[in-house]
């Protein structure tokens, strides 16, 4: 351990390490640099380790961010992931962290028997559904429901497998939805806390409407949709497709922007009609404007645990129709619409009837309820009630729980 943490209320050096993340963009990314940027205010010491291309080492506006060669993981459309074990573990060693916060529930899961060994108070934050991933050779057009049902099965027992290894070696799980700590309730875990991420209110604001953008995408008497996400299997970018090709088939001129880039983009780019890919979007502020710009912003994925980008489009004063299979109906509530299935079109009509300055108004209230600060208070509250003295004592942590539908 170092020696600049000496209690609760004292700096704490909070070496975080995740895996899978967006080199540019992605909820990922945005929640990493928003708590760092956090710890760092409240007077500790964030040490942020991540997968590149290269190594390097720089001091930066979340803290010190240290990058580990990852070699490009097959079949995640670009993902990095730090491999190697013995490397990491010296680089932690010689790190001395008085915390630990991983990210990575798979490749990166082998931390917290490190830290149990080695003293370190260890939290995991689940930013994704294992149970939800696993499940997504299921969901396969064409095949049987007795096979689905098998993947299924097959896919929670490996979840809760992993999950209760997880649950033992760390001290706290971290959920930020209810949604996504159904799959450790399920296994009864016992050290299990539920803290929801923030958006940036000032940054995502409806004053970043502006008529000049809309008219870039659509005329004025068209319908604007937006999808924001990356383009891969588990956003499921096709169901925005189809939405757009039923409401046009139902009378409503609309069109859509694909914002975002993935593995998907030439296979949807040859599917397309009616709709503009703008590729990733690298100005924060022209992303904004874009989604405050729209009418609806759709939100297909199916195991989204939060979606900050919903979260983002809410903040803009834009509705959003998500996907009733993943955690974002808790997170939009009756801002938004849940979309059973694959029909998003409806979604997309449920929200247009609606008054235009009712529900733009209604989306901004139910993202104010939503504050990076809050988030980050709520996390370091974890962090300073962990025990060093015993990795038995997991108790109850009071934190913050989003506010109710």
């Amino acid at each position: 351990m170092s020696e600049t943490w000496q209690g609760p209320g004292q700096p704490m050096r909070i070496v975080r390490l995740a895996n899978y993340v967006g080199p540019r963009s992605g909820g990922m990314r945005t929640a990493l640099r928003e708590l760092g940027a956090g710890y760092l205010a409240a007077g500790h010491e964030p040490v942020l380790v991540v997968p590149g291309r290269r190594r390097g080492d720089e001091q930066t506006a979340q803290g010190r961010v240290i990058t580990r060669y990852g070699p490009i993981v097959p079949f995640t459309g670009g993902y990095r992931a730090m491999l190697r074990r013995r490397r990491l573990a010296t680089l932690l060693t010689e790190l001395r962290p008085d915390r630990l916060e991983v990210s990575d529930r798979t490749t990166l899961r082998w931390i917290g028997r490190w830290a149990r060994e080695h003293g370190v108070p260890a939290v995991m934050v689940s930013h994704e559904s294992l149970t939800g991933l696993f499940s997504l050779p299921a969901d396969v057009s064409g095949m049987s429901r007795w096979h689905s049902r098998l993947l299924s099965n097959m896919a929670t027992a490996l979840a809760g497998n992993l999950n209760r290894r997880s649950v033992r070696d760390y001290q706290r799980i971290v959920c930020t939805t209810k949604w996504a700590a159904a799959e450790f309730e399920r296994i009864g875990a016992p050290n299990l806390t539920r803290i929801p991420l923030g958006v940036d209110l000032e940054l995502f604001s409806p004053e970043r409407y502006s008529d000049a953008a809309r008219q870039r995408y659509a005329a004025p008497d068209q319908t604007l949709l937006v999808h924001c996400a990356r383009l891969s299997v588990e956003k499921k970018p096709q169901r925005a497709l189809a939405a757009l090709a039923g409401l046009r088939s139902a009378g409503t001129d609309a069109v859509l922007v694909m914002a975002g880039d993935g593995p998907l983009r030439a296979q949807l780019e040859r599917a397309a009609r009616r709709r503009q890919f703008t590729g990733f979007v690298t100005d924060p502020k022209e992303l904004a404007t874009l989604l405050a710009s729209a009418d609806v912003v759709l939100a297909p994925g199916p195991v989204e645990t939060f979606g900050l980008a919903a979260l983002e489009a809410l903040a803009c004063g834009t509705p959003v129709v998500v996907s009733a299979a993943s955690a974002l109906p808790e997170v939009v509530g009756l801002a938004g619409v849940a979309a059973a299935g694959e029909d998003f079109a409806d979604g997309v009509r449920a929200l247009l009837g609606r008054d235009p300055e009712a529900r733009r108004a209604a989306a901004r209230a139910r993202a104010e309820q939503f504050g990076w600060p809050a988030s980050v208070a709520a996390f370091l509250a974890v962090h300073e009630a962990l025990n060093t003295d015993s990795f038995r004592s997991l108790g109850q942590v009071e934190a913050w729980h989003p506010p109710p539908a």
